[in-house]
């Protein structure tokens, strides 16, 4: 009740927060300001030397500016809203600081502000029990929330320069959080009275390194990447590398099983990321898993480009990746069509090659399956933030410069989408709070970045992101107009209900534009964790339902819930398509083509 007295609540004073060693705690402070400068020169270094790496954040700040400032030109045109607006604000103040009064004189008035039910940065009780810091905590979220506001009011802006401006905000309200500032986070100033600041002398010491790592940029270390090696504790399912040319890596997995399903399984990755996600240990590989239910599994491993690959487009990596991945499965196996998957970009890949060989009336692919994958990009989610003229002319400038877009780019535009899980939580634990991050093979996979070439990413970007060429039939590869409703091939598509990626509305739209029957499957989870999802984890669930008609939300109402993984629906699917065995050992290259090294490949191994 909003009268009665606070006597329930533990003791909130900041006596915790008091350093244990004054003369120690000064000393410390002096060797974090010491190695804060080490960070400073790190930073420093590459730009006095003329190497300078080009700052995503700074490149971005002109248009961040703009963006946010036609918002601003809309309620300062009016002075009547603007005040509106104005007074909403700071009425909220006045109720939050009356009611931190009220707190401190013993009552307990209820929160005006709360954070969403999956915020993680307020856990802590100081948040909640102390007067000060739940202050701070409700004039943040009062702050955050009437920015949003605003961006959402702005009537008389473009959809898509508010879509740049709600990302925006976002980004610019996660990084103002009162918990990533170590005097006004409750867990820092502990660890540092606990430690006498040695939590900041070594978080300062990882920065340094972490900006030395980046080149003059900050490298966030997400995972310890000391634990990991590929080939060895992870990307270790056994295999062989059969064939290999400037692009990929063709690589046929050990069989594990006495027989095997007649149909090769062949799985297109995306380039902008490594293909062992889909094999990070035993337990979470689903190409362990799809070897262990018959399936013979050939991967494309790409390369990590460099200059060498700069004029390597769309037709390329079709012709020497999907279509040679035919060719050498065929060598290999004597089977002239495969299973198909197609994972992200991967996927959207494979729909290309479908419509080629659809055009050209050739039907190596028997059946196409689809992880998290856009062909319609209506709906593209808030990566469409990066993607209008202007910014796609300054992108191809950058890698018109090097051949290549660098592989930190896109891992930061990605790792921007989710800021609060994967950008700020690891700055406090790691340069704030002194700690090691957890060694987490998803998250060492995650920073495991590679470069993009120049003509295949400008590609994408315009036929794809920017014009959708694709579903309007206006796309041509390789001297053919493609037409995704002449791909009559089953379909399995798989979206995840959390992604942001390729979010599970646009890889619906996207299902209505194939020839063929289409099975769409929603997942839950993410645009990784839906997909690595193994059933003896029997972690979150998914959706089947009909035919893909009318709105998402609809199909959603009528489809029926399955707890744990997808996986075995879809093993059951592709064996309902042709369940035919044969009894042999399918050995890599089949003792038509010679190994030339062992899964995962040198490929793969390449930094960026």
């Amino acid at each position: 009740m909003s009268g009665q007295k606070d006597t329930d609540r533990p003791d909130s004073n900041l006596s915790e927060f008091a350093p244990k060693d004054p003369e120690e705690f000064a000393r410390n402070l002096a060797r974090a300001v010491e190695a804060g400068g080490q960070a400073l020169a790190a930073y420093l270094k590459p730009r006095e030397e003329g190497q300078a790496p080009a700052d995503t954040i700074a490149e971005h700040a002109s248009e961040i500016m703009k963006t946010v400032g036609q918002i601003s030109e809309y309620w300062s045109s009016d002075p009547a809203r603007m005040m509106e607006a104005q007074t909403r604000l700071w009425g909220n103040y006045l109720t939050i600081w009356n009611a931190a009064l009220r707190r401190s004189a013993g009552e307990a008035p209820e929160q005006e502000m709360t954070p969403a039910t999956n915020d993680k940065r307020f856990a802590d009780p100081q948040w909640s029990d102390n007067p000060m810091f739940d202050a701070l905590k409700q004039l943040y979220l009062a702050t955050s929330r009437w920015a949003q506001e605003l961006v959402e009011g702005a009537e008389g802006v473009d959809e898509h320069t508010r879509h740049k401006a709600r990302f925006y905000i976002e980004q610019i309200n996660n990084a103002l959080s009162p918990t990533n500032f170590p005097v006004t986070n409750p867990e820092v100033l502990r660890e540092t009275a606990s430690s006498n600041a040695e939590n900041l002398v070594k978080g300062m010491h990882m920065l340094a390194q972490d900006i030395e790592a980046g080149k003059g940029s900050l490298k966030i270390r997400q995972s310890d990447s000391s634990r990991f090696k590929v080939g060895e504790n992870i990307a270790n399912t056994p295999g062989k590398v059969i064939y290999q040319n400037d692009i990929c890596q063709i690589i046929q997995y050990a069989p594990m099983t006495d027989e095997v399903l007649k149909r090769p399984l062949l799985i297109v990755p995306p380039w902008i990321n490594k293909f062992y996600v889909l094999d990070l240990n035993p337990e979470k590989s689903f190409i362990r898993w799809a070897l262990e239910q018959g399936n013979t599994v050939f991967v494309i491993s790409w390369i990590n480009p460099d200059a060498r690959q700069a004029d390597k487009d769309f037709e390329n990596y079709m012709k020497d990746g999907v279509l040679t991945a035919l060719d050498v499965i065929k060598k290999a196996t004597g089977e002239r069509q495969v299973n198909a998957i197609g994972y992200c970009v991967g996927g959207t890949l494979l729909a290309v090659t479908l419509a080629y060989l659809a055009a050209r009336g050739e039907d190596g692919i028997a059946s196409a399956t689809f992880f998290t994958t856009q062909v319609d990009f209506t709906h593209a989610g808030d990566l469409q933030v990066f993607v209008d003229e202007e910014q796609i002319a300054t992108v191809e400038k950058h890698m018109h410069d090097s051949g290549y877009l660098e592989g930190s780019k896109m891992a930061t535009a990605f790792n921007l989408l989710r800021s609060n899980d994967l950008i700020w939580p690891y700055i406090v634990n790691n340069y704030m709070k002194g700690k090691d991050p957890f060694p987490f093979d998803l998250l060492y996979w995650n920073s495991d970045a590679t470069r993009l070439p120049c003509a295949n990413h400008s590609f994408y970007l315009r036929n794809c992101y920017l014009e959708n060429n694709l579903t309007r039939g206006h796309m041509a590869v390789a001297g053919q107009t493609l037409d995704l409703g002449k791909v009559k091939v089953p379909v399995y598509n798989l979206a995840t209900r959390e992604d942001h990626i390729a979010p599970a509305i646009s890889v619906f739209e996207g299902s209505r534009h194939f020839g063929g029957k289409v099975r769409y499957v929603l997942a839950g989870s993410g645009h990784i964790a839906g997909v690595v999802n193994p059933p003896a984890k029997n972690k979150y669930q998914y959706w089947t339902g009909g035919a893909v008609k009318g709105s998402l939300d609809r199909w959603i109402e009528k489809a029926r819930e399955h707890p744990g993984s997808w996986w075995p629906d879809w093993q059951a699917w592709i064996e309902s398509l042709d369940g035919a065995r044969v009894k042999k050992k399918r050995k890599p290259g089949g003792g038509k083509l010679k190994p030339l090294e062992d899964a995962p490949g040198s490929y793969v191994k390449m930094k960026a």
